[in-house]
């Protein structure tokens, strides 16, 4: 399952068009910006016959830019499976938060 994984930072890169993606990233990291910084949020299992049949891994995408209207978001916004969560400013850093199932 962890080849998934990888194969969702390749996409997010492809999608940044640089190597500003960071995986659950240690906070004395210092980040290139724009940036996309993802982690694992939920485990969802579909079960058929008491036993777990699909499992489905969510990962939190939180893309962070110096420029309110950056187009990186509007690019992860497109992926398919992907939905839209919440904006929010810190540190003078715009950071649009998304999820999506992978």
């Amino acid at each position: 399952m962890g080849d998934r994984r990888l194969v969702l930072h390749e996409l997010l890169c492809d999608v940044a068009g640089s190597r500003n993606v960071y995986f659950q990233p240690p906070e004395s990291l210092k980040l290139k910006y724009p940036a996309i910084v993802y982690e694992r949020s939920r485990i969802q299992n579909i079960h058929a016959d008491d036993k777990p049949y699909i499992h489905r891994k969510t990962y939190e995408i939180t893309v962070i830019d110096t420029d309110p209207e950056g187009e990186l978001s509007d690019r992860i916004a497109r992926l398919p499976r992907c939905r839209f969560d919440r904006h929010f400013v810190s540190d003078n850093l715009y950071h649009d938060v998304f999820s999506i199932i992978y």
